[in-house]
């Protein structure tokens, strides 16, 4: 392992269209476009190009597929032009470039996203070369987006639990790689068939708290954060990051809403931390912020750092997000993220 240096980022790429409309109309009725913006998305995309921005000090790659057009060279073009490897990433002209319609109401940031999976559907295990990876870590993202990944390993009806996800964390245990695994809101159900299989892989899994209810098979209506709410129970959250260890999740479960995040770890340490008050006029965009968490952590898990700290950089790199209406456009050197947990405070 200390032969192994950065982190392998495989699974959904996606160019996200960004839309900041006046409001989210009702159906049959009119809202206008303020603004468009291109930038690029999805886990694999999007915590490489933040930890670029955070300046981590170590290698970065990402793998997946796309396809043969202009949303393909635009991404691959700002891949490489944050010095990110892009070897990995294969091109086909059997699909589109995976996209997303992001539609970002402009007062307060909230949002709703139309998906085209698109090249996503054509990755498999093959394409997520772990045997010539130099990485310390491989990080992978979302189960429920990729119809190979998320298909039975032995194709037959849904019988077996193993999945594509089980076979490339399975093959990255064996060479020696740690494993971190990153999840979009589906439904709860479906969260549970896909990933409740890879938990036992898992050294660190990020994720919010609609998905940690989801695997933990709990209500999220009583952890306090849903529609606004700003008073969170916090030993609920953490009960519930808890319970992604008991699962099997080996080493980090972070949770991260609104208020701040929790995690719990393999020794039984529990820990929280509130999320920067940023005042809400600042507040751009929420597009990103919860990649923008993970890669905070993920650096700090890398660097080998205290789990608070991890949760420190996790919230100031997600407040930073917010600021702007891009996917990572708003993350800042590390440094230049924690001033702004100084500058304002924590909740």
């Amino acid at each position: 392992m200390s032969a192994r240096n950065g982190i392998l980022c495989a699974g959904t790429i996606v160019v996200d269209v960004g839309k900041v409309i006046d409001l989210y109309p009702p159906p049959e009725r009119l809202a206008l476009i303020d603004s468009i913006s291109l930038s690029t998305g999805g886990p694999a995309v999007n915590l490489a190009r933040d930890l670029v921005r955070l300046g981590a000090p170590f290698p970065l790659a990402v793998a997946g597929v796309v396809g043969d057009d202009p949303h393909a060279d635009f991404l691959l073009g700002e891949l490489a032009g944050d010095g990110i490897d892009v070897s990995g990433i294969r091109r086909s002209a059997d699909a589109a470039t995976s996209f997303t319609d992001a539609m970002v109401v402009r007062n307060g940031g909230s949002r709703t996203f139309f998906h085209h999976i698109g090249a996503n559907a054509l990755i498999g295990p093959e394409d997520v070369a772990l045997a010539t990876s130099t990485a310390r870590i491989v990080h992978l993202g979302s189960p429920g987006l990729h119809p190979r990944l998320d298909a039975p390993l032995d194709g037959d009806d849904g019988g077996s639990p193993a999945n594509g996800w089980v076979a490339i964390l399975t093959e990255a245990r064996r060479l020696g790689l740690r494993t971190n695994m990153e999840l979009v809101t589906l439904d709860p159900a479906v969260q549970r068939r896909l990933v409740l299989p890879c938990l036992p892989l898992l050294d660190t899994l990020v994720i919010n708290e609609l998905e940690a209810s989801a695997l933990a098979g709990i209500d999220p209506a009583g952890l306090g954060t849903i529609g606004g709410a700003d008073e969170p129970d916090w030993p609920e959250l953490e009960a519930v990051a808890g319970r992604l260890i008991e699962l099997g999740v080996g080493t980090l479960a972070a949770v991260h809403f609104p208020g701040g995040c929790v995690a719990a770890t393999a020794d039984g340490t529990l820990a929280r931390q509130g999320s920067v008050r940023l005042p809400r006029e600042q507040i751009r965009s929420s597009v990103g912020a919860g990649d923008a968490f993970a890669g905070g952590v993920m650096f700090g898990v890398h660097e080998g750092w205290p789990v608070g700290d991890c949760l420190r950089a996790g919230v100031c790199a997600a407040a930073a997000c917010l600021r702007s209406p891009g996917t990572s456009d708003g993350v800042m050197p590390l440094t230049e993220c924690l001033a702004l947990g100084e500058e304002f405070g924590y909740r």
